[in-house]
């Protein structure tokens, strides 16, 4: 794979630093690397493999002689630069919701629609962090027997808000320990010993943001549009990986036996599911790593052809700049 002149967009930021710790880890080939953030953070230095990177204000020119853009510095600066990277000739692999539904842009998971990264105008679109960690534990089984409909109940980290919601979850867990009452500048409500429904805007229909994320990007990914989908998505005082339970109705019986098949087999998937012991996929566990955790798996007998699953990732990895890297490795081969 032939080096690449590679620019992080947002690169302050906690999916930012990700993506350099993972170019780091999967010696992700590069001739050049551009550090781009807000004026803010213009000037400021960055220690990567040895050498000292000075962080550039994110401008409409910073593209010039850019291969691949690795964005995660928000919607609104997205739909802003990431034209204009496509227009200096760059490929914009793009973290935020900014491109997700838009028809022209692929919505990757390269677990599972690998194939469409070939489609792409030069924008291709990550997918919200909650629908990845559910979906690459789902594909398998959707594989197996296709899946008619998925109920989700999510269990948010803090890293999904960013760098300084996890500051605030540990700050607010020391004020308290320490018997002060908790301050909150990111998150509406207090998130240490705490949980609540998701910080996203609710909608005319009552679901947020995120739960609408979760629906209409599982439709995009599987090339399924019939597929049901309802979500109710939680923040839990967890510092970096989300979890899910998943319910799941498919259009065929199986057998738990060909369901955990079809898990070990899967792609980007650890099942977790010890039974004799209760241990089964946690946050704590699933931090750091690249698979998803999957385990509880079991029959679900309220309704026909039921399965029911407890999923654990690391938001900040696999729901997020994982998955970005994995992309560009794809189309980076492919080119």
């Amino acid at each position: 794979m032939k080096p690449l002149r590679v620019a992080i967009l947002g690169v302050t930021g906690a999916v930012g630093q990700e993506f350099l710790a993972l170019i780091g880890e999967r010696k992700f080939p590069f001739s050049e690397l551009k550090l781009l953030a807000s004026g803010r953070s213009a000037g400021k230095k960055v220690k990567f493999q040895g050498k000292d990177y000075s962080i550039e204000e994110a401008r409409a020119d910073s593209f010039k002689d850019v291969d691949l853009v690795l964005s995660s510095a928000g919607g609104s600066i997205s739909k802003k630069l990431a034209p204009e990277a496509v227009k200096a000739g760059a490929l914009v692999v793009d973290n935020t919701s900014a491109f997700r539904m838009d028809p022209e842009v692929p919505l990757v998971i390269p677990e599972i629609n690998p194939e469409d990264i070939a489609k792409h105008k030069g924008i291709i679109a990550n997918p919200n962090c909650s629908t990845i960690i559910m979906l690459v534990p789902l594909f398998p089984i959707h594989r197996l027997a296709k899946i008619k409909r998925i109920v989700a109940a999510t269990y948010q980290a803090a890293s999904g808000a960013g760098a300084q919601a996890m500051a605030e979850l540990d700050r607010q867990s020391r004020e308290i320990l320490e018997g002060k009452k908790p301050t909150k500048e990111v998150f509406p409500h207090q998130i240490a010993f705490n949980l609540f429904s998701h910080n996203s805007a609710i909608a005319d229909g009552g679901y947020c943001e995120e739960e609408i994320k979760m629906m209409k990007e599982t439709k995009k990914i599987f090339h399924a549009p019939d597929i049901q989908v309802v979500a109710t998505t939680v923040r839990v005082p967890v510092f970096r990986a989300h979890s899910e339970a998943l319910f799941v109705e498919l259009e065929k019986k199986v057998t738990l036996d060909e369901i955990y098949q079809a898990l070990h087999k899967g792609d980007g998937v650890r099942v977790v599911d010890d039974r004799d012991n209760n241990y089964f996929p946690m946050p704590i566990e699933a931090t750091g790593r690249d698979e998803v955790l999957v385990g509880r798996i079991r029959e679900d007998h309220s309704v026909a052809n039921g399965i029911c699953l407890f999923v654990s990732g690391d938001q900040l990895r696999k729901g997020a700049a994982l998955n970005a890297i994995q992309i560009a490795e794809i189309w980076a081969k492919s080119r």
